[in-house]
């Protein structure tokens, strides 16, 4: 789907605007053009950037086929810019990257989304609803863009928290193998977190410190802002990860000392019964000859004072290693 968003150089806002009109919306510089293509294929939205916006075709082909990490790139009359958002799945501990390429331009902005984001209509609401977002021109609706999308991270950053608690309670109360499993999905979960926002926080501080044409000197200051947000995003990531890396710890020695317990355990079973066995053992033998009668080792008296014996060996074994602190 093309939408295209024409505020007039007399302040009226069109959302009916044609393909075949937008040349002329262009001529207008004292309007601003908003042109999103949504979920549109590459076959159609090429010759429109290269034919009506004359982008350069390694502009168009890294947005329409390549992905990339977020970066921007300067082409004197407009900007190209790769933004991210991010939508996390808590039931697999899974983050997808979804790509926004933004074109900048003095009165245009294009946007090319694959798959559609909830930033991208928050925004194209609001320049709907209030006129004031599209009279600031470009360089406004790119930081309202990068804004939101930076706003976004904060949802992911909390579920994650939230897991990440979840998780360690889970790790003393039942340190299953599927545990293992939830740590390193929420690893994996980080470290792409982390790919994706240092670069982005370093977009932001480009375009806050950087002279470029199409964005004026006071939006400076907007973009270190979202750029501000960014390096807080980073640094509670980087914490998050942390977090992670002592609960995958946590749950190894938790592992081990249950392993040691159990290990304990049937160590002490085994000394208890090995007298036992070695009475078993030695009143069982028969290569033994007996040479005189021994009829007072096999009667009543000598059976129970046997069992007797027996049991009273691992019973006193068991009293002796409580007191020892073995158990």
């Amino acid at each position: 789907m093309i939408r295209i968003l024409y505020f007039s150089g007399a302040g009226e806002i069109h959302v009916d605007a044609t393909l075949e009109s937008l040349p002329n919306l262009l001529r207008d510089m004292g309007g601003m053009v908003w042109v999103d293509l949504r979920e549109e294929p590459p076959e159609t939205c090429a010759p429109m950037l290269r034919d009506i916006f004359a982008f350069h075709p390694l502009a168009i082909d890294d947005a329409l086929e390549e992905s990339h990490v977020p970066k921007v790139d300067d082409w004197g009359k407009y900007l190209y810019l790769v933004l991210h958002a991010v939508r996390y799945d808590p039931l697999d501990n899974h983050i997808d990257t979804l790509e926004l390429d933004i074109f900048v331009g003095t009165h245009y902005l294009v946007t090319h989304q694959t798959t559609p984001l909830q930033a991208v209509d928050r925004v194209w609401s609001l320049c709907q609803r209030d006129e004031r977002h599209l009279r600031k021109g470009a360089a406004h609706l790119l930081y309202k863009l990068a804004d939101e999308l930076a706003a976004d991270y904060m949802p992911v950053v909390e579920d994650i928290d939230v897991t990440i608690d979840e998780i360690e309670d889970q790790v003393f109360n039942n340190p299953a193998p599927s545990v293992l499993e939830q740590i390193f999905g929420l690893k994996r979960a980080l470290l792409t977190l982390r790919r994706i926002i240092g670069p982005q926080r370093e977009v932001l501080n480009k375009l806050g410190r950087g002279d470029y044409i199409v964005i004026p000197p006071d939006y400076n200051v907007f973009f270190r802002d979202v750029y501000d947000h960014l390096v807080r995003l980073y640094d509670i990531s980087e914490s998050l990860r942390d977090l992670v890396g002592g609960a995958l710890d946590t749950y190894l020695s938790v592992v081990s000392n249950r392993m040691n317990e159990f290990m304990k355990t049937l160590t002490v079973i085994t000394t208890m019964f090995m007298p036992i066995s070695f009475l078993a053992g030695f009143f069982g033998m028969n290569f033994f000859q007996p040479t005189f009668a021994l009829d007072s080792w096999t009667g009543r008296g000598a059976f129970a004072a046997t069992l007797a014996l027996m049991l009273a060996v691992p019973v006193g074994m068991y009293i002796w290693m409580r007191k020892r602190a073995w158990m």
